[in-house]
């Protein structure tokens, strides 16, 4: 449970660096291929979608991801050591 946790938070984090970086270009190509302009300055106050990567808040984050995957592994363990190894493969 832990490692998938850690591989989905090295993912998430390393997709989530990219496109927070890259948020603008994405974004125009969209419009591009679309013909379709979602932020247009006559309705909005802005034509583009700012975006600012904190590494402190990356840092938060990952802390926050891998506390909470680990928080949820210890229920199942300390189910899963309270069944007797022959009790729990009785019904397999």
């Amino acid at each position: 449970g832990l490692a998938i946790g850690v591989v989905g938070v090295a993912l998430g984090t390393v997709l989530g660096i990219i496109s927070a970086l890259t948020v603008s270009d994405i974004i125009a190509w969209v419009e591009q291929v679309s013909g379709i302009q979602f932020l247009s300055g006559d309705v909005y106050f802005i034509s583009y979608l700012p975006s600012q990567l904190l590494w402190s808040d990356v840092a938060i984050i990952i802390s926050s991801a891998l506390l909470l995957s680990f928080l949820a592994t210890i229920y199942p363990a300390v189910r899963a050591s309270k069944i007797q190894p022959a009790e729990a493969l009785r019904y397999e």
